[in-house]
């Protein structure tokens, strides 16, 4: 029985040690970063529907995706996302909430839950408002949209060179297919 107990508790120790020094190693991994916007974000200006050309975030399998910004009669801001699950092949969208941190800036914030909130900063856009790289609360969220559904070169060099001078790995970002579906 007092073998039963060590081992027990060597266990716990050893798991208590092993969580430890992953959360130690991993601390700053997640941290929220302070991103600098565009100066003279206009809201009216970035309303409507956006294509999304390439990403770094957790939904790989989406391809065809599109976000449309929308403000209602009442102020409030709202995104519907939606794109083709290649997994389970079936169209999926998703309505969410924008909040404007700062008026003067593309400082926003946007939720898909109840009362969860995460930045969603606007770090270039280009004077048309035709372009945009969005990055999120860290290293782990960046989106390229563009109202077309292919970017120019150059215009792809910029943000690509702009998400690197931030901090980015843009070897992971993932190119988001814009080829129709056929059904």
């Amino acid at each position: 029985m007092k073998n039963n107990k060590k081992i027990a508790f060597g266990t716990l120790l050893l798991g208590a040690v092993s969580t430890g020094v992953y959360l130690w190693k991993n601390r700053n991994k997640n941290k929220k970063i302070n991103f600098r916007t565009v100066p003279r974000f206009q809201l009216n200006k970035f309303l409507g529907r956006w294509y999304e050309i390439a990403r770094i975030e957790n939904n790989s399998l989406m391809t065809n995706c599109l976000a449309r910004y929308i403000q209602e009669e009442d102020g409030n801001l709202k995104v519907i996302y939606s794109g083709f699950d290649k997994k389970k092949k079936r169209w999926k969208k998703i309505e969410g909430k924008l909040k404007i941190e700062n008026e003067q800036t593309g400082k926003l914030k946007v939720s898909f839950h109840t009362f969860l909130y995460s930045p969603y900063n606007i770090v270039d856009i280009d004077e048309n408002y035709e372009n945009a790289l969005i990055a999120g609360k860290n290293h782990d969220f960046l989106w390229l949209i563009s109202r077309e559904k292919e970017i120019s070169d150059k215009t792809k060099s910029r943000f690509l060179a702009k998400a690197i001078d931030l901090g980015y790995d843009i070897s992971r970002l993932s190119w988001t297919s814009q080829v129709p579906i056929e059904n």
